[in-house]
C-alpha cells in the first residue's frame, strides 16, 4: 500500500537553469490541489544540514501565493549549490584543508523529524544520484531533470536546453554581421562539459561554419583549412563554435581551474586556445567569444516554461502514485517515468552517427574530423 502523502519537500541542485521557478510553482499547485503541504529546501540539501550556510531560512513553506507569478523568472527562488552532495559533504579540518564527510543520514534524520512524507529533487545528472541514494536510504524520492547541456541520459530533452541554445543563437546571429564587416574568425565558446548539444543545436541554428564538441576531438590542422577554403571562395568570415568540453586529438580539455577546498574543476579557455591556433594557421585575425553563464541566465523560453510546469506536476503525480526512485522524463509526446538508478551516472552524449550530426556533415559544417 503507498504511503499516504501529507507533506512533502522541494530542493533545487546544481547549475541553475531557466524553468526551475515553473517547476516549484506546479509542484507547489499540484500539491495544494491534494491538500498536502510543500516546503522548500534552500540551496540544494544545504538548507537541511548547513542552514546556517543559507540566506534567510534553511526550509520554508511554500504556498500559492509564494509562487505566485514566478513561472517566468530565471534563475530559482529556492538557491541552488553544486557543493552541497550530502553523501560528500565539504567540511574544513583542523590543518585549514578540506575533507569529504558523509551527512546523508543527517538529511534522512531532518526529513523524518520535519514530517517529510517525500522529496522531489530537481536537478542533473548529481542531483539524480543523490536522489538515488537517498531513496535507498528509506527516503521517499522523486526527481526531475534539469540542464542547460541537455546531457541527462534516458529523457529527450531537459528544461533549460531549449532556452540556452536559442540564446546562444542570438549571439552567433549578431556576430556574423561583425565577423563580416570585419573579415575575422569569430570563436564563440558555450557550455558543455562533457556533451555538446548546445554547441551542435546553436551552431547549426546560427549558421556557423564549424562546431567542435566533446564526442570528436578535433584536428585544428582541418579547421584552419575550412576557413582558409572559405576565404579562396570570398567568404572572408567565419563563425567557429567550440564546447568547452571540446579538446584536439591526442590533448586535453581547458581547465580554467583545479579542484580545490570542495571544488570541481571547472572547465573555460578552449576558445581562446583555438582561437590563437587558427590565427596562427590562417594569418587571420580571430576573436574569441565566451557566452559562459549568460546561457544559464534569463526568463525561460515557452517551450522551457511548459515543459517544466508539465515535469512539476508529474512529479507530484508519480507521489500520488505511490512511486519512489523513479525520474520524470520527456520520452516523446508524453511524460513517462525511469528508475533514477538507470539515469545516475549516464551521460547522454551526442550520438557521432546520429542524423542531426550527418545533417551537419551534409550542410558543409566542419566538424574537426580528421579524414
Amino acid at each position: 500500500m503507498a504511503r499516504q502523502i501529507r507533506r512533502i519537500a522541494i530542493s533545487t541542485g546544481g547549475g541553475d537553469a531557466p524553468g526551475l521557478n515553473a517547476v516549484i510553482r506546479a509542484v507547489v499547485l499540484s500539491a495544494a490541489r491534494r491538500g498536502w503541504e510543500c516546503y522548500g529546501i534552500r540551496d540544494g540539501m544545504n538548507g537541511l544540514i548547513a542552514p546556517e550556510s543559507c540566506v534567510g531560512e534553511g526550509v520554508q513553506l511554500l504556498t500559492p501565493d509564494n509562487v505566485h507569478g514566478i513561472a517566468h523568472l530565471g534563475g530559482t527562488i529556492l538557491g541552488s549549490s553544486n557543493r552541497g552532495n550530502p553523501f560528500h559533504f565539504p567540511m574544513p579540518d583542523k590543518s585549514g584543508g578540506w575533507t569529504e564527510q558523509d551527512r546523508s543520514g543527517d538529511v534522512v534524520d531532518e526529513c523524518r523529524a520535519r514530517g517529510f512524507d517525500a522529496l522531489v529533487m530537481v536537478g542533473g545528472d548529481g542531483t539524480m544520484g543523490i536522489a538515488d541514494g537517498l531513496q535507498r536510504k528509506g527516503l521517499t524520492v522523486v526527481g526531475v531533470p534539469k540542464t542547460i547541456d541537455n546531457d541527462l541520459d534516458r529523457t529527450y530533452l531537459t528544461f533549460g536546453f531549449d532556452t540556452a541554445s536559442g540564446f546562444a543563437t542570438e549571439c552567433i546571429d549578431r556576430l556574423h554581421s561583425t565577423a563580416q564587416s570585419h573579415q575575422r574568425v569569430m570563436v564563440v565558446e558555450v557550455m558543455g562539459r562533457y556533451a555538446g548539444w548546445i554547441a551542435l543545436h546553436a551552431g547549426m541554428a546560427g549558421g556557423a561554419h564549424a562546431i567542435l564538441i566533446p564526442e570528436i576531438p578535433f584536428d585544428i590542422d582541418v579547421v584552419a583549412q575550412a576557413i582558409l577554403a572559405r576565404d579562396a571562395d570570398r567568404r572572408k568570415h567565419s563563425i567557429v563554435v567550440v564546447a568547452e568540453g571540446a579538446a584536439p586529438a591526442g590533448g586535453q580539455r581547458e581547465l580554467a581551474s583545479r579542484a580545490a577546498g570542495g571544488h570541481a574543476e571547472r572547465l573555460g579557455g578552449i576558445g581562446m586556445r583555438v582561437s590563437h591556433w587558427l590565427e596562427d594557421r590562417t594569418g587571420k585575425e580571430c576573436r574569441p567569444v565566451v557566452l559562459g553563464h549568460l546561457l544559464r541566465g534569463g526568463s525561460p523560453s515557452a517551450f522551457d516554461r511548459v515543459s517544466a510546469l508539465r515535469f512539476g506536476a508529474a512529479a507530484v503525480r508519480a507521489l500520488d502514485e505511490g512511486r519512489s526512485g523513479v525520474m520524470v522524463a520527456l520520452t516523446g509526446p508524453g511524460i513517462d517515468y525511469v528508475p533514477l538508478a538507470e539515469v545516475a551516472g549516464h551521460t547522454k552524449r551526442v550520438p557521432v552517427g546520429s542524423d542531426i550530426m550527418e545533417t551537419a556533415r551534409e550542410l558543409g559544417i566542419c566538424l574537426g574530423e580528421r579524414v
